[in-house]
């Protein structure tokens, strides 16, 4: 049997308006959000990386990780533009997972877990979750590739999952990997923990 060629789409474009500043170079035990982001894709797992980004030196920590860069022009247009690109770019994959970027305690191997869990199920949408909670990253089979080209603005895949909530897959993780870093506040109480 084929081997399914998987992408991967690190999503870095944001405005992150609740977060008043690029939140992406926000620091958690010595490094930037995005440097904790790139190094959480299991390179191994995947046929092609791309980060999609407005910023030219996330685009440069990108291909200093040996992933592809796509400019996103319009990061205004919300999260939908930004899947938009990172699909084209991989639509020739047989599937594609989506990472944000600020989940600081996500962990290399509980994505790589979560590639492999999906090869077992290659017709659902699996994602990593903590309890029967969803959370991020999420992984989509092909045939959800169109659905996920029609989302406007600041939808993203949990549109689509809504849609087919029988077609979800969760992998269970810690509930601190799912965390993520809304506003300066949340980046000061989880650097307060560590």
């Amino acid at each position: 049997m084929r081997k399914l060629r998987i992408g991967c789409v690190v999503m870095a474009a944001g405005n992150a308006s609740r977060f008043g500043a690029n939140k992406l170079a926000a620091i958690v035990d010595g490094k930037t959000l995005i440097q904790r982001s790139l190094d959480a894709v299991p390179t191994e797992q995947f046929e092609r990386v791309v980060v999609v980004t407005q910023y030219p030196e996330v685009a440069e920590l990108a291909q200093s990780h040996g992933f592809s860069p796509v400019e996103n022009q319009h990061p205004d247009w919300g999260i939908s533009h930004t899947i938009s690109l990172g699909l084209q770019e991989l639509s020739d994959m047989d599937a594609i997972l989506f990472q944000v970027s600020d989940q600081p305690l996500l962990s290399r191997q509980s994505v790589a877990g979560l590639v492999r869990y999906y090869r077992q199920h290659p017709h659902a949408i699996v994602a990593l979750g903590h309890n029967g909670i969803r959370g991020n990253p999420c992984l989509f089979p092909s045939r959800f590739f169109p659905e996920l080209l029609g989302l406007r603005e600041d939808h993203g895949g949990n549109t689509v999952i809504r849609r087919h909530e029988e077609d979800l897959l969760l992998y269970e993780v810690s509930a601190q990997q799912l965390t993520d870093v809304d506003t300066p506040g949340a980046l000061e109480h989880l650097n307060q923990e560590r």
